[in-house]
């Protein structure tokens, strides 16, 4: 039997997320938008709630498709508000649109988002050597940086924990603890 992380228990879906995605360096903007998108999304509730609703999200939200979000109207923000799929929050609805927005025109200033978005990590992964789950810390130096920058840019949605989470999963920085089997392999 392989030693994971404590966090993602014997839930298949979180066991599959664990194994295959967090912590797995992301450079592809769609996706790190993806991530940003669901992150906010999860903000007061647990990620395994969002990760059963993900692929409602994807539906939802023309998959993630920045452009597409970014000209949501007010008729398809009251769509999105009936959809039983999706955590149905009009902040967080609203802040999909308002990031996909933002995160436009981060592409267009730095060329893509992953070249912005990697440069609070020296477009490296930080490798953390925690033993225990309650060594992580929810945030750090590095997404509060990333929280600020994000904020002045016009993002809703990401706070310093927020941001470390998506630091986290997105591989930014590399925190399975050290007895975790994908922790060398990430």
């Amino acid at each position: 039997m392989k030693k994971r992380c404590q966090w993602c228990g014997d839930d298949p879906l979180y066991t599959k997320y664990h194994d295959d995605e967090w912590g797995v360096p992301l450079h592809d903007d769609q996706k790190l938008f993806e991530m940003l998108i669901l992150e906010g999304a999860q903000a007061g509730l647990s990620w395994i709630t969002v990760l059963r609703k993900r692929e409602n999200y994807r539906r939802a939200f023309d998959n993630f498709d920045a452009e597409k979000i970014a000209r949501y109207d007010e008729q398809k923000v009251a769509s999105l508000l009936q959809n039983p799929g999706i955590i149905r929050n009009k902040l967080k609805i609203r802040a999909a649109v308002t990031n996909a927005q933002s995160f436009l025109e981060v592409q267009e200033e730095y060329g893509s988002f992953d070249t912005y978005i990697w440069q609070f990590v020296d477009g490296k992964p930080i490798t953390n050597s925690y033993k225990d789950l309650h060594e992580i810390p929810s945030k750090t130096k590095e997404s509060d940086t990333m929280s600020k920058d994000l904020i002045k840019r016009g993002f809703k949605f990401v706070g310093s924990t927020i941001c470390y989470a998506h630091m986290q999963a997105t591989g930014m920085v590399n925190d399975h603890v050290v007895s975790c089997f994908r922790y060398r392999e990430v």
